[in-house]
């Protein structure tokens, strides 16, 4: 058992500590919310053909904003030819990536075409994202796949409890603090879980198969959360063709018509004066505020270390 005097300065500290990062969080708020986002337009390689747009996920997808607003400017613009998706993630949120394949589905829809490229790794979420192109290529080594869904939950009641610290949970159902860290998981917590991740596993599973053209119960005996090489991909039917950047460019190209090297191009945003002090863009400092606390429970993610 902790002592009285042990269990005061733990609780001292943790409050120090809590109202920190709420000073920090709101002070980087106010400055973030004074930034003026200026994005331009360069070309990652002029030609002198007709022009491909290029859009990168790269990372973990958290949110989808940034990526259906470049399809959205790409597909109205009756100037580009086509679309270029170059994908390096493993995945991340389930809503982010169904919002992101549905935009790259209307736009394929919509007569634009939309040609992805995979780079190191697309998978889960990226794999789902890819789903909803005219044509998918990628490198031999590239790891993609990954179909399935993971919910993970972290518990620190024991250490809670080692701290004297008690959490009374005031609630309206028997369900309503399930996944909270201060309690341990109950039987009906882990059964109620999994139902809600069955779900969203089936809703991968029909993208898939609707879209690869895939039976699903054939998709089924790959879909064990386990990632494919791009030439084990290749032989299933998960993606179209083997191929580098480049080759994708090329294959972009004569698909949309262009005559000619074509005019590659993507958006920049242009660097504040307030990043360019601190060395970093708000988009990373945000992306580990996401990470540490909005990274949603449910996730289209590759988990390499529980693989």
């Amino acid at each position: 058992m902790a002592s009285s005097g042990t269990k005061w300065f733990w609780g001292i500290f943790l409050s120090l500590v809590f109202i920190g990062l709420v000073f920090v969080g709101i002070s980087f708020l106010f400055f973030a919310s004074v930034i003026k986002h200026e994005t331009t337009t360069e070309f990652y390689s002029s030609g002198s053909g007709g022009k491909i747009g290029l859009i990168e996920i790269n990372d973990v997808i958290v949110n989808s904003e940034g990526v259906v607003r470049q399809l959205k400017k790409f597909r109205e613009d009756k100037s580009i030819k086509a679309i270029l998706l170059r994908i390096n993630s493993p995945g991340g949120g389930v809503a982010a990536s169904q919002e992101i394949y549905e935009a790259v589905k209307y736009t394929r829809d919509h007569g634009k075409l939309v040609v992805v490229s995979m780079g190191s790794i697309a998978a889960s979420g990226g794999y789902y994202i890819a789903c909803g192109s005219n044509l998918i290529i990628a490198n031999p080594g590239t790891l993609t796949g990954s179909i399935g869904v993971i919910a993970q939950f972290i518990s620190i009641k024991d250490l809670a409890d080692k701290l004297g610290i008690e959490v009374t949970n005031i609630k309206s159902g028997e369900l309503k603090d399930s996944g909270s860290p201060f309690k341990k998981m109950s039987d009906k917590d882990r059964e109620y879980f999994q139902e809600v991740v069955n779900n969203t596993f089936g809703q991968f599973l029909d993208v898939v198969s609707k879209e690869r053209k895939i039976n699903i119960d054939t998709l089924r005996q790959y879909a064990s959360g386990r990632v494919f090489t791009g030439l084990q991909a290749k032989e299933i039917g998960l993606i179209d063709s083997i191929g580098t950047f480049e080759d994708a460019i090329r294959i972009t190209s004569k698909m949309a018509g262009i005559e000619g090297e074509p005019r590659i191009i993507r958006e920049r945003r242009s660097h504040s004066l307030f990043e360019r002090l601190i060395g970093t863009s708000v988009e990373d400092i945000t992306g580990i505020k996401q990470k540490l606390f909005d990274e949603p429970i449910l996730q289209f993610r590759f988990e390499p270390v529980n693989n």
